[in-house]
């Protein structure tokens, strides 16, 4: 089938073409159509072609990349680690309607036998293709300070155990990706054993000081999972102070981050400063959402609806019940954007960027996904100016449009 977007405004999102559009056939970008006549010619070919094909006028909108999102625990009510095939692909097609056309579903500290039973309805999900690309899984602990734990469950912290994490990793090729506290003992040698096989190692959870994290990124560790949440910050240990994992992100350049850009975890002045320190470039945006994202308030499960951690959600907030720490978040893709663009003051290119190219880049994908270029996947959304989702495209088919 062929597809033809036109009268939008495109954000590549290295550059801005207004008035342009774009070509798809088989699935993938054919042309990105820059000029009136461009879109008149594609136009004309194909209504005289007279081949399966579609026509959207985006009306003035623009045009941008699907939403990729690598660290998400669920939406729609649903949570990945719920047991059923079904629950991914329910909590995939959530976030799809928000302009998501890739994830990565994360799972959260539990038990091996739910790690398990998740990674095997993960691989079963990945037979479906009308939703959200999975592009692997990641794995959001044990291996964790249980000073920085917070809202996972206590029971299963533990330093790395190599022939456990061996066990897991020969079980699933779909594991892209770890988060990992890199000053506990056995960490370093994991990162090196991960980054070996093409996972990701991420620090996360962690109270490790400078040294550590030097350390840790000559030996793999090269992202930061949810900067400012469940880590370290400058301080004192004898009465000298030491530079925590938050600072050293700053200071290591080629670290990237991901930040939870909901308006709730971090401030406007936060959202300024790791803006203005590290770029969209080295920044990507992630909703860390639970089962509530999109849902009203009220009660519910962190976690696998058999063995999870009661939450509760107010005022779009989530938090354990005594209100100790966050529990993830109810955020959406659009909403990150949206945050960045109006509580955070930045060039909507920029945070379109940190939800798209960026993190294609981070986790791998960036051959085929993040930008809007010939012979990349059509991945498309088309928004309006208040980042209203008003079309999702995946692989070159429809999957989500609001009436006119």
């Amino acid at each position: 089938m062929k597809l033809l977007i036109k009268k939008g405004n495109i954000l590549t999102p290295f550059r801005e073409i207004t008035g342009g559009g774009l070509l798809i056939k088989g699935g993938v970008i054919s042309e990105v159509l820059e000029t009136e006549q461009d879109m008149c010619k594609a136009e004309s070919n194909l209504m005289a072609a007279q081949e399966d094909s579609k026509i959207i006028d985006a009306g003035g909108n623009y045009i941008a990349p699907g939403f990729i999102d690598i660290h998400t625990h669920g939406a729609g009510g649903h949570d990945f680690m719920d047991g059923t095939v079904e629950a991914i692909l329910e909590a995939a097609r959530a976030h799809m309607r928000h302009g998501t056309t890739s994830l990565v579903p994360t799972t959260l500290t539990s038990s091996l036998e739910d790690l398990f039973k998740t990674l095997d309805n993960f691989k079963k999900a990945g037979e479906y293709q009308d939703g959200p690309e999975l592009l692997g899984i990641h794995l959001e602990g044990p291996y964790f300070s249980m000073e920085q734990r917070g809202a996972q469950d206590p029971r299963f912290i533990k330093n790395p155990d190599r022939e456990e994490y061996m066990k897991i990793l020969d079980y699933s090729k779909d594991i892209i990706r770890w988060t990992v506290a890199p000053e506990l003992e056995g960490a370093l040698a994991m990162g090196r054993e991960l980054k070996n096989r093409g996972v990701l190692p991420s620090i996360g959870h962690s109270n490790a000081i400078y040294e550590d994290v030097q350390r840790a990124f000559e030996n793999g560790f090269t992202h930061v999972t949810h900067l400012y949440s469940g880590m370290s910050m400058v301080r004192r240990i004898n009465a000298y102070r030491y530079a925590g994992v938050v600072e050293s992100a700053f200071l290591i350049d080629d670290m990237t981050v991901e930040i939870i850009a909901d308006g709730k975890h971090l401030p406007q002045s936060l959202l300024k400063l790791i803006y203005k320190i590290k770029g969209p470039d080295r920044i990507c945006l992630v909703t860390d959402s639970m089962r509530a994202a999109g849902m009203p308030d009220g009660e519910y499960i962190l976690g696998s609806l058999k063995s999870g951690q009661e939450a509760i959600v107010e005022e779009g907030v989530a938090k354990l019940p005594d209100r100790s720490a966050f529990a993830g978040s109810v955020a959406t893709a659009d909403r990150l954007v949206k945050t960045m663009v109006e509580i955070a003051c930045v060039p909507l290119i920029d945070a379109v960027r940190m939800m798209t190219s960026t993190p294609a880049r981070i986790i791998g994908v960036a051959d085929r996904k993040g930008a809007l270029v010939p012979g990349k996947d059509a991945d498309i959304i088309v928004f309006d100016e208040r980042i209203n989702i008003k079309t999702v495209i995946t692989r070159g088919t429809v999957r989500f449009q609001l009436p006119e």
